[in-house]
């Protein structure tokens, strides 16, 4: 069976906790649902996933699901079907789906930060656990979910010395609370340590904290300017003139507030401001985003960088790196004491103008998504997900925008939910703002098209007939072109899938026609793959293999990957089929290659299954079988339902043949052994490599080229490679932090990298390779 997960690595280090994580070790071995409660900064995430982490080997397979950035309850499903990479391509509801494949394996499931979302977080983890016998949840919210057999675990504050406790040498490993403040405290200041000078004040510090790990961590950024004592005393100030100030508040959440509300007092006005500003972010976000939405009024934009490094230095900003890219996080404490000082007026400007980032984002995708960017492009919005939900919520909270979200859901459509197969979530969103923006236009003939095809994908052909059919009555009677070819080629799929060859042709054939003249190269190649494939069954055997190779030579033209992947496999298989099985296999290998850019189980179960036939009818049994398990693996794991009837005979002929000559003993063990590797080892046996060689291989050809770097670069990529970041490769360098994430940033392009750990392989192996020459 293979591990599979996406828990994070800490960024810090985890401290204390034992007698907490024993107990959560214990209540999942007599409840399915463990929920995790206590108020903001008292440490659950941390806990959670550190459990998690701990607990990983009992399980097939262990998700995060962070709910922090969602405030639609109706997408909380397909949001963690999506983050276990389970497929959204068949009528049946994604939460019967999601059931169908927890019950197939021991899975633990991470669901953090449900207090907002919690009835609908209740619904699913009921149904679930009903019918995965095998799940366990770790839930972590301010209230239990209050379903049957949920065990509550209160998360307290960490442990800190009583009022007349004497410290020793031993106390922090005595007190959680204080060992998180020492921890902490050296990494502001190295040369601090627990004396007879200081532990006084300390241990009073971490009382006045009450334990909470949040504020404990706010303190001790303090040390920078203020000694402990200093400290201790600004800290008793607060507290009394807070206190009198919010009687009503529990003890511990005044403690919180004092000192978020004192750091806040402690910053200079822009970074009061920003912070503020900040609070409309859910989720994570890059730097591009602050400048975008948050400068103006009292911020330069070019100050952006420097106000969110300070922000990073007093520990009120998180630092992330996603797929090679620097973001930045707000804890949600943070955020919701930022929301409460935006005034309504600035709060609704403030969303408006990161719904503009947002469209705009969104259009630059639409326009540079068949081209070479695409896989960029396909990452970039996967990261933005929860900026673009909330960019068309605001489209329908505020009068007069529904159009604009309409544009923008119809425009996310062929460059994220359909590469991504979030149909579900496409039509959710599809359907508020069709209905919202009743108007007949042309964006509301392609938005009903576009709906049409998440429909017809899923299998559920009438209903999108019926919304094809009215998009297209729409944009005749609009008299636009566009829309009419994005009609007559969902027609033509449709009728493909119905059998109706003849009528599939000849709307493929409108389609093609009107897409080449309105330069939409994306739609005229899903046109011609589609028409060859009616030809195909209209006996043009020729034609169909010439339109076919003309959609192959138009993708690889633009530098296109996605729908060239798909194109690739129908090749490689008509290769195989007039026996030309090199160029089949270099065909499949390619195809599989950009289904791993993508991580489309999809494409990888169809090239894997397609390798195997080719394998077996090579005479290298054992191969195919271990092909054919791993793509029944990458099968089930995503959640496969789709049915390709074409190839049904090819791969039903290759089993019989497989258990003929290797009996059925042999071929089940190695179809055990396929399907026993991960996606990432079965990926790299399908390329014909061993699982870490094609990344070396990648690296040594880069290492052998001539650098593109310029001098200053290279004296970059060499403190990268020695595992500095930002902040200290300026220090060293003596240049603006600014200035090193922009050389940073193109060394990542002109290397084509994603990482830093990419930079530091890169040099390994330039100097290994200067070193190996004469």
């Amino acid at each position: 069976m293979q591990r599979i997960g996406n828990l994070p690595a800490d960024l810090t280090s985890f401290v204390g906790r034992k007698r907490e994580l024993a107990e959560i070790k214990q209540l999942l071995t007599v409840s399915r649902l463990v929920t995790l409660t206590g108020p903001g900064g008292v440490g659950k995430t941390r806990l959670a996933l550190r459990a998690a982490s701990e607990e990983h080997r009992a399980f097939d397979a262990v998700w995060l699901v962070d709910l922090t950035g969602l405030d639609d309850p109706e997408v909380v499903v397909e949001t963690v079907a999506a983050t276990i990479g389970l497929r959204d391509e068949s009528t049946t509801r994604p939460l019967d789906r999601l059931s169908l494949l927890l019950s197939s394996q021991r899975t633990l499931l991470v669901l953090d930060n449900c207090e907002h979302l919690s009835d609908a977080c209740a619904g699913l983890a009921d149904c679930l656990l009903r019918t995965a016998s095998e799940l366990r949840i770790i839930a972590t919210s301010r209230q239990s979910l209050g379903i049957p057999g949920e065990r509550g675990m209160p998360v307290a504050p960490l442990a800190v010395p009583g009022p007349d406790q004497p410290l020793t040498a031993k106390a922090p490993e005595l007190y959680d609370g204080l060992a998180l403040f020492m921890e902490r405290a050296v990494a502001v200041l190295p040369e601090f340590s627990l004396n007879q000078d200081n532990q006084a004040a300390v241990a009073e510090l971490c009382r006045r904290l009450e334990g909470i790990p949040l504020a404990i961590e706010l303190a001790a950024v303090r040390l920078r300017a203020l000694s402990v004592n200093t400290l201790v005393e600004h800290l008793n100030d607060r507290y009394r003139f807070l206190t009198r100030g919010s009687r009503t508040a529990a003890p511990r959440q005044r403690t919180l507030h004092a000192l978020v509300d004192w750091s806040f007092q402690l910053l200079s006005p822009s970074e009061q401001t920003l912070w503020s500003r900040l609070s409309i972010f859910q989720g994570d976000f890059d730097l591009e985003t602050v400048e975008s939405v948050c400068t103006g009024g009292g911020i330069e934009r070019q100050d952006a960088l420097d106000l969110v490094d300070a922000l990073l230095d007093k520990s009120l900003l998180q630092r992330e790196e996603h797929e090679g890219q620097v973001r930045y996080r707000m804890l949600e404490t943070l955020r919701e004491f930022g929301r409460l000082r935006l005034g309504a007026d600035e709060r609704r400007s403030l969303l408006r103008r990161h719904r503009n980032r947002y469209r705009l984002l969104v259009d630059q995708a639409a326009a540079e998504w068949f081209g070479p960017q695409q896989v960029s492009w396909f990452t970039r919005l996967r990261l933005e997900r929860a900026h673009l939900r909330a960019a068309m919520e605001f489209c329908l909270q505020e009068p007069g925008e529904a159009e604009t979200g309409l544009h923008i859901a119809t425009s996310l459509y062929e460059t994220h939910w359909k590469p991504n197969a979030f149909y579900s979530e496409g039509r959710h969103w599809l359907d508020r703002m069709l209905e919202a923006a009743p108007g007949p236009t042309a964006t509301r003939a392609e938005a009903l098209c576009a709906e049409a095809d998440a429909a017809l994908t899923q299998g559920d052909i009438a209903a999108a007939e019926l919304l094809v059919e009215e998009g297209r009555v729409l944009a005749r009677e609009l008299d636009h072109s566009q829309a009419m070819g994005l009609a007559s080629l969902i027609s033509g799929m449709a009728a493909n899938i119905r059998g109706d060859y003849g009528r599939a042709a000849v709307l493929l054939e409108d389609a093609a026609t009107r897409n080449a003249a309105a330069g939409n190269t994306f739609r005229l190649v899903c046109a011609l793959l589609s028409l060859g494939t009616a030809a195909h069954y209209l006996g043009d055997r020729r034609r169909a293999a010439e339109l076919i190779e003309r959609s192959l030579a138009l993708s690889e033209a633009h530098g296109e990957s996605w729908i060239r992947s798909w194109v690739l496999i129908i090749v490689a298989v008509g290769a195989w089929q007039n026996g030309d099985n090199a160029r089949a296999i270099s065909l499949l290998r390619e195809s599989l290659v950009v289904g791993r850019d993508f991580d489309d189980r999809l494409i990888i179960t169809i090239g894997m299954r397609a390798l195997g036939w080719i394998l077996a009818s090579e005479g290298h049994l054992i191969g195919a079988a271990r092909m054919l398990g791993a793509a029944d693996e990458v099968r089930r794991t995503a959640g496969i339902f789709t049915r390709w009837s074409q190839h049904t005979e090819f791969h039903e002929q290759c089993v019989a043949t497989l258990r003929e000559k290797l009996g059925d003993e042999a071929f089940a063990g190695a179809v055990r052994q396929g399907g026993g590797l991960t996606v990432e080892n079965a990926t790299a046996e399908a390329l014909g490599i061993g699982p870490d060689a094609e990344k070396k291989a990648e690296e040594k050809k880069a290492a052998e080229k001539p650098s593109p770097l310029t001098r200053r670069e290279h004296e970059v990529a060499e403190l990268v490679a020695r595992g500095l970041g930002n902040k200290e490769i300026s220090s060293a360098l003596v240049i603006a932090q600014r200035t090193t994430e922009s050389h940073v940033k193109h060394i990542l392009t002109k290397l084509g990298f994603r990482s830093r750990t990419q930079i530091a392989a890169w040099m390994t192996a330039r100097k290994a390779a200067e070193q190996a020459r004469p």
